[in-house]
């Protein structure tokens, strides 16, 4: 979905534990290069150049991924986009996230307890083989490099200019960014969107609640005319004042 001059909200759907599950990752771009924010499920590389294909940014402009965090649904198809041999790409995450996604730790909600209610979760009629995999890829999930760690604050000179602003929560080293040139707030997981409202992260997915709902007050800062959150997608309505509403349910 076009948002604004080189920003561009992506919409993939996913095979996920027997159903289907649409993400929406962010890309930006201006003359010289674009940048992708997430890489979505592992094995959702076709589904990226396809929707690449339909912005009409050629897939060979494509220089730098951001990480938003080490969730699974964001760094699956990290591998996959390195391997491409046409692409030169810096990889950039928060530095707490650099151990999670390069595979020198297990993802932090990836625990026995988690991939046993995982597999408890898979519907009946899913065939063994898929079973396998599925419960393969949660025990060895994907890993990828990090060419550079950026910090809260920090701006990229890229499309317009990038505000990095780390919001932990859902997360220790969550990120979203603030696109100066449309005034559009890439949320990640610090909120999503149900039903059409701005709502918060995912409580079940989210390991300190707390945390992530005071992360919402350092967007306050930023003059927000459209927010896309990961899940949900996009938000137009007043958003500053619905993401301080959010945060005022931590007090």
């Amino acid at each position: 979905m076009h948002i604004a001059s080189g920003i561009e909200m992506l919409e993939i759907t996913a095979q996920v534990m027997g159903g289907n599950d649409t993400i929406y990752p962010t890309l930006l771009w201006d003359q010289n290069s674009a940048v992708l924010v997430d890489t979505g499920f592992p094995g959702l590389l076709p589904k990226y150049k396809e929707a690449l294909k339909e912005t009409h940014v050629p897939w060979e402009q494509l220089r730098t991924v951001i990480i938003t965090h080490q969730d699974l649904d964001h760094i699956g198809s990290l591998p996959d986009l390195l391997s491409e041999e046409c692409l030169e790409l810096t990889v950039l995450a928060h530095e707490i996230e650099q151990p999670y996604i390069e595979g020198e730790r297990m993802l932090l909600k990836h625990t026995p307890e988690a991939l046993a209610a995982a597999e408890a979760m898979i519907p009946p009629h899913v065939p063994e083989e898929w079973r396998r995999a599925f419960l393969s890829v949660l025990s060895h999930p994907p890993k990828g490099r990090v060419d550079r760690t950026i910090v809260d604050g920090e701006i990229l000179s890229l499309a317009g200019g990038i505000t990095i602003i780390h919001t932990p929560g859902h997360s220790p080293g969550h990120l979203s960014l603030y696109h100066h040139d449309s005034r559009t707030l890439i949320a990640a997981d610090a909120l999503t969107v149900q039903g059409g409202e701005l709502h918060g992260p995912t409580p079940s997915a989210t390991p300190d609640m707390k945390q992530a709902l005071s992360s919402l007050t350092k967007f306050a800062e930023y003059e927000i005319e459209t927010v896309i959150c990961y899940h949900g997608g996009i938000y137009r309505g007043n958003a500053n004042k619905r993401i301080a509403e959010i945060a005022e349910a931590r007090e």
